[in-house]
């Protein structure tokens, strides 16, 4: 009797064992979006957490302080950190100037640290330099068809001209040589 009692007890917790197994994962909790998001400051009630069983790289579990995202997202799409602007320490007398470069290719010539002057042409003119020795700051991705987006640390007065430039005209990018 002992015997047939103690058979019941392993067969019933292999069972139990078996069923948990059968489970489905409840997943990871990561942030994701909670409806579709603009680019721009991360508000109370933009993330919710949600399982996910397989979780992409640098899937973010708690919010960001201050957080910024770089580019679109859809509602349920997990964020990452590379989703977010980090934040960018600017020299006194510089800001963050945000620009559209015409032509997208060479834009992905850039990359955040590079130095770079800025051109614009006006239909009939020839181009001329707005913004010279520029630091990249950021270059977040974007599908426009007014150009690609990037960030520059710049003067005031070079933002002003940027602005003014690209009211009327298209801009391009001189690429400088990296010194050390």
């Amino acid at each position: 009797m002992k015997r047939r009692l103690t058979a019941a007890l392993l067969a019933a917790a292999a069972t139990h064992a078996a069923l948990l197994a059968l489970l489905p994962d409840p997943g990871t909790p990561v942030l994701v979006a909670a409806r579709d998001l603009s680019p721009g400051t991360l508000r109370p009630g933009d993330l919710r957490l949600a399982p996910l069983n397989a979780p992409p790289d640098g899937a973010l579990r708690a919010p960001p302080a201050d957080g910024v995202l770089a580019a679109p997202m859809r509602r349920g799409e997990p964020l990452t950190d590379v989703r977010l602007l980090h934040p960018v320490r600017l020299p006194p007398g510089l800001v963050a100037a945000p620009v559209r470069i015409a032509d997208p290719d060479a834009a992905r010539l850039v990359r955040p640290g590079a130095t770079i002057g800025v051109l614009a042409a006006w239909e009939g003119q020839s181009a001329q330099l707005v913004a010279d020795d520029v630091t990249v700051l950021s270059t977040p991705s974007s599908k426009d068809d007014q150009g690609a987006l990037i960030v520059l640390a710049t003067t005031t007065t070079q933002a002003a001209q940027l602005a003014a430039a690209q009211s009327g005209g298209r801009l391009s990018v001189i690429l400088k040589p990296h010194t050390a």
